[in-house]
């Protein structure tokens, strides 16, 4: 049995977790919406190895913290995790929804496909919403004592809403197993050689006498 000074670093440190997701949140966002920016101040630079350096500087560190969002959202994949600490009950999908920009970022070209940005910015909104609304209005606010504070809480938080939460939850790491095998098997297939076409013998016109 745990004792309950390890259950109660447990908790800080998820609850560490929760909290530090809110600013990566914000900046995958922020960083993802300074593409036009970003883009429009590599034209001003002198040197085209500057410019060079300041995009892959850029993408790195907005791919770096997107990937961050997703490894932070771990903790909304287990259940027991999620059933005994005031998170946002759909931080699990919020997870989910990063995990889909990375997979989108792997399989198609967002800085030349118009389509795949928008897409990766449809699912960056919708996890950053999925995750802020409901830790904003419902985490926190456990301590407020008002009936719409008590309201809010019983629905956005998961330790005061198990039934939905685990439900949540477990929909989130289904979304997140099928994205991981669609993502290895798009590896594989660019893994794996081409196959060689099988060239069939030239054949010569025979001689005229």
């Amino acid at each position: 049995m745990d004792s309950p000074a390890f259950g109660a670093a447990e908790q800080f440190i998820e609850g560490t977790i929760a909290a530090a997701l809110v600013a990566l949140w914000l900046l995958a966002v922020a960083l993802h919406l300074a593409r036009p920016y970003m883009l429009a101040l590599t034209r001003k630079f002198t040197l085209r190895l500057g410019a060079d350096l300041w995009w892959t500087i850029y993408v790195g560190m907005r791919d770096v913290f997107l990937l961050q969002v997703f490894l932070g959202s771990f903790i909304f994949l287990y259940p027991d995790v999620v059933k005994n600490n005031d998170l946002p009950i759909t931080g699990g999908l919020a997870a989910a929804a990063a995990f889909a920009v990375l997979i989108l970022k792997l399989m198609t070209n967002g800085e030349t496909n118009p389509r795949s940005f928008q897409a990766q910015t449809v699912l960056i909104g919708l996890g950053a919403s999925l995750y802020l609304v409901p830790y904003l209005l419902g985490s926190q606010v456990t301590t407020v004592n008002s009936s719409i504070a008590t309201q809010l809480s019983s629905i956005l938080v998961s330790s005061h809403n198990p039934t939905w939460a685990l439900a949540l939850c477990y929909l989130s790491g289904a979304l997140v197993g099928v994205m991981g095998l669609v993502a290895v098997a798009y590896n594989l297939r660019l893994a794996s050689p081409p196959p060689r076409k099988s060239e069939a013998p030239a054949t010569q016109p025979a001689a005229q006498s």
